[in-house]
């Protein structure tokens, strides 16, 4: 690391396929990837109760013309 601004950024992992088809190498990501979320399950659930009591109680009324 010869390159002092080298340290200061992140590389984004390997993809494998092209265009619409490009993903990430999953065989190739680690831990430090930050591919683990484990309260992702939790985190929707709580969203989801959130939006839901956020929403007009007569919302679901059809509209009047």
């Amino acid at each position: 690391m010869s390159d002092p601004l080298d340290k200061a950024t992140s590389k984004a992992p390997p993809t494998v396929g092209e265009g619409c088809l490009s993903r990430y190498d999953t065989d190739a990501m680690t831990p430090e990837d930050g591919t683990e979320f484990p309260g992702a399950a939790e985190l929707w659930q709580q969203l989801q109760e959130e939006s839901e009591a956020e929403k007009p109680a007569g919302s679901s009324a059809p509209l009047k013309s």
